[in-house]
């Protein structure tokens, strides 16, 4: 077994079945690992889900619960609610290493799964044991290889379950021998953890088939006398929809899954900005190495997540599909390049997010949501979008027009003011417009006080856009340029 990981030296000695006796190792079914390892994280005070924001009081106890209990796990929830994310940590609390019998020099050939040494189940690693004794080399396992997760739509029985190999018939071997058989994805995970994606979207015929490995935790193919008893922690997702709807997931299936965890979008704003920017800069290529840096005012991300808020309420909206987290980290990404577009063209740093920079979010939101067709309106998808942006910018900017009584500007526009924005309009443009009407547009630098002509900018355009979204003012837009009047 290759790794990128490297073996310590202390286990890097212990090559055989007698080095493994003597290192004092002991073996322990999966569920038991999992439980002790998180036993020992809780006593010591260790973060459990590193990343994972909002849960700490709903879903992550009832994972905890569940490992503690030896469950089997389903998450339910709609899309980008971390479900995947949670499934895949689970691997933290598996040993870091763990020995299997490398049983490449069995008389029967290599064993299609990592036998536990004390207790292989195959026919090749048991007859290594028996030939070679305490001699019986081993081999380690890292926990990174010891997870893996399918997605259900078009998997088969031989897929996660197994079959019988064809090939090996041809080569002579009888059909009811143990080695005429081709280990699915289950099987292969002995000792590990299996995870399947979309429950709902598995067939019927696959879904039987795991009844006997989350009951008896055994496999059987083909109806062979040949049967596996699988060490396995299998954890299922599935959306809340489907998952309900009858007929899709067979009710003796649901009744032998462990517990079921119920997933959640974030319950404020502002967790759900922490989670849009922990995942929105994860990736150190997105900041550039820090080369044209980018400025977020805070009334920008209140924005960008509250577009993710408006459209989990809207009727316009498929509410069965959700609005994944996707949804804003994808929005506030595109943002941010379109403001850094503006910052490496007009050679302003920082550049400073602003509305005009949300001009271009169609294209990482589109198909994202799933419009209600069953609804009377007959708007397009671009069109709901757009709503759903022009309500967002009204509802963050009302809190701080209460805050802040922005309400005058609007009268200068009654005066024949006239404002030209756009995203590629130089910060130095709306020091022209400011100049103007100065004493007014002081009110407006209160929503983020800065003598940065680009921070005013951002300030600007904020405030003219939730006028408008309010109604205060109109406004017209050509050729990416977008003028404000009364």
């Amino acid at each position: 077994m290759t790794t990128s990981h490297t073996l310590p030296a202390n286990l890097a000695s212990i090559r055989t079945l007698r080095d493994l006796h003597a290192s004092g190792w002991k073996s322990r079914p999966v569920k038991s690992e999992l439980r002790e390892n998180l036993i020992a994280a809780l006593r010591e005070g260790r973060e459990l889900f590193p990343g994972i924001v909002g849960y700490d009081d709903t879903v992550i106890p009832e994972v905890i619960n569940a490992v503690l209990a030896g469950h089997d796990m389903l998450f339910l929830g709609e899309k980008g609610q971390g479900k995947s994310k949670l499934m895949r940590m689970l691997v933290r609390f598996l040993d870091e290493w763990t020995p299997f019998l490398d049983a490449s020099a069995s008389p029967s050939g290599a064993s299609p799964v990592q036998e536990d040494p004390y207790a292989p189940i195959t026919k090749s690693g048991k007859q290594l044991v028996a030939t070679m004794g305490e001699n019986a080399p081993i081999a380690w396992w890292h926990r990174s290889d010891r997870y893996a997760e399918r997605l259900a739509p078009g998997t088969k029985f031989a897929d996660i379950i197994g079959e019988i190999d064809p090939a090996k018939l041809l080569s002579g071997t009888s059909m009811g021998a143990e080695e005429a058989l081709h280990f699915g994805l289950i099987p292969r995970m002995h000792r590990a953890i299996f995870a399947m994606n979309e429950l709902p979207d598995l067939d019927d015929l696959v879904q039987v088939g795991l009844f006997n490995i989350l009951e008896e935790r055994d496999v059987q193919i083909r109806g062979l006398p040949i049967k596996f008893d699988i060490d396995v922690l299998v954890l299922f997702s599935a959306n809340p929809t489907t998952y309900n709807r009858s007929g899709k997931v067979i009710p003796q299936l649901k009744d032998r899954i462990g517990a079921t965890i119920q997933t959640h979008y974030p319950r404020s704003r502002d967790l759900g900005i922490e989670i849009t920017m922990a995942q929105a800069l994860k990736e150190g290529a997105f900041d550039l190495g820090g080369q044209y840096p980018v400025q977020v005012p805070r009334f920008m991300s209140e924005v960008v997540e509250q577009m993710a808020i408006v459209a989990r309420a809207s009727k316009y909206i498929d509410q069965a599909s959700g609005v994944s987290a996707r949804f804003s980290i994808a929005n506030y990404r595109t943002m941010v390049a379109n403001a850094r577009r503006r910052g490496i063209a007009l050679g302003e740093v920082p550049s400073v997010a602003r509305v005009s920079d949300l001009a271009h979010f169609h294209a990482s939101a589109v198909g994202k949501l799933e419009l209600d067709m069953m609804g009377s309106h007959q708007m397009s998808e671009r069109q709901t979008l757009d709503a759903i942006l022009a309500q967002s910018i009204k509802d963050v900017f009302n809190e701080y027009v209460t805050k802040h009584g922005l309400a005058d500007i609007a009268e200068a526009f009654g005066k024949g003011v006239k404002i030209e924005v756009g995203d590629m309009l130089p910060s130095s443009e709306y020091a022209k417009v400011v100049s103007r009407v100065p004493k007014i547009w002081d009110k407006a630098f209160e929503v983020n006080a800065s003598e940065n002509a680009a921070v005013r900018a951002s300030c600007v355009e904020f405030v003219l856009a939730g006028l408008w979204a309010s109604d205060a003012i109109s406004r017209a837009e050509k050729h990416g340029r977008v003028n404000y009047q009364l």
